[in-house]
Parts: C-alpha cells; structure tokens; sequence
C-alpha cells in the first residue's frame, strides 16, 4: 500500500538544523542514528512540496516527471570518481524535467536547499553549443517581444541572469540590455534567498508556484532552442 504523502506545511528550524548537524557529522554511524529526524524534517517535506507543486508544473509542461522519489535528489553521494568521500549531501534538490537521459540539453525548474538558504529558478545548465546558438538566433529574430516579456516576467519579478560566459565576447548587434543572455556557454535564471521564515509555512510552496508559472514562457523559448 502506497504511504499518503502530507501536505505541505513549510520545513522547520529542525530541518536547518540537520543540515548543519550532517556538515559536522558526515558518517555512515551519525545518519543512522538521525534517520528518523532526516525523514521527518527534510525527506518528508521535500516530498510534499513536490506533490504541491505538480498540478502547477503539468500545465506548464504535463511531460515533466512528477513522481517524488524522481523529481528530488538522492542525499546519498556518488563517491566512486570523487575526491571528496564524505557519503551524503549536504543540500538537498528538486527538479522537474522531462524523464530522459540526454536531459543537459533541455530546460528545468529546481529548488536547492542547504543549511545556510535556498535557490531556485530555471534554464539551460549544461545546453550543447548548438543549442544555444539556436537560442541566439531567436533572440536576435524578435529581440523586442524577447525584452518586453522578460523584463516583466524575469527581472521585475527579482530573478538574476546567471551562467557560464564565453571569455571572447560574442559579436551582435543588439542592445546592452541583451547582452547577459547572449554571452552565455549556458544560461539560467534564479533567486538566492537566506534560511528566513517563508520557509517554514506553506507560503513557501505558493512562493515557488508563482515565480516558476512567471518563467513559463522563457521555458517554451528555451525549449524552442532545441528543434
């Protein structure tokens, strides 16, 4: 029988408070005596706040994996190829993304969770060259309807232009107001926030709901990138 999953009510000062512990305590003996508290401060939450979030995130894109246990990160690490063999994370992540292997190239949506604050947002992480020439050349096709929309759905609303930029710039001719997205080897949008009280009511989901519903139509534009 499948366990009913809560709704969301928020994480909790404990849930901040493990995640720090883990940092100091990075162990197979700790975890397993906190598993209870890691379950019902963090794993718990997280599967809520999923399950909150995707009637929202399907309208957006009903091809997204919705189920919890896919959409959040493990907090087992992958210590095989690392240098850093401490066994668990110290953050935990939501994503949703099209259930696929080759998903570098597609856009997403993802929350981050650590001891110190939170980020979330979307975009192209690890897009091929081609991909994001392709997104250029959109931009540069109607450059005036790519500002107006952004401006009041990405910079308005406090979302930051982050990614990777080439250490040559790329020739355009578009204004300055381009020139964040263009330069880019890849490109995302995000807030980063300190640990604060909205992350402890369910306020918290609604928050997430909104500001990803605003970037709807910069993840069809991105999407667009990869025909």
């Amino acid at each position: 029988m499948t366990k009913k999953i809560e709704a969301f009510n928020g994480f909790t000062p404990e849930t901040i408070q493990f995640l720090k512990d883990l940092k100091e305590n990075n162990y197979k003996e700790w975890f397993e005596e906190h598993r209870h508290v890691y379950e019902k401060e963090l794993l718990n939450p997280f599967k809520s706040l999923i399950t909150t979030l995707s009637p929202a995130m399907y309208n957006i894109d009903p091809t997204f994996e919705m189920r919890p246990h896919r959409v959040m990160s493990r907090i087992y690490r992958d210590v095989r190829f690392s240098k850093n063999k401490d066994p668990y994370k110290t953050s935990l992540w939501l994503t949703f993304q099209p259930p696929m292997q080759a998903w570098e190239n597609y856009p997403g949506f993802f929350m981050d969770l650590n001891d110190t604050g939170y980020v979330y947002g979307m975009g192209l992480y690890m897009p091929k060259k081609k991909v994001m020439d392709n997104f250029r050349e959109n931009v540069e096709y109607n450059p005036n309807e790519f500002q107006e929309i952004t401006q009041k759905t990405v910079l308005d609303r406090g979302f930051n232009i982050n990614g990777d930029d080439y250490k040559r710039p790329l020739q355009n001719s578009l204004p300055e107001y381009f020139q964040p997205w263009m330069q880019k080897k890849n490109v995302w949008v995000g807030k980063s926030k300190p640990v604060g009280d909205e992350l402890f009511s369910a306020r918290f989901a609604d928050l997430l709901r909104e500001d990803f519903q605003s970037l709807e139509w910069l993840y069809n534009f991105f999407k667009e990138a990869l025909d």
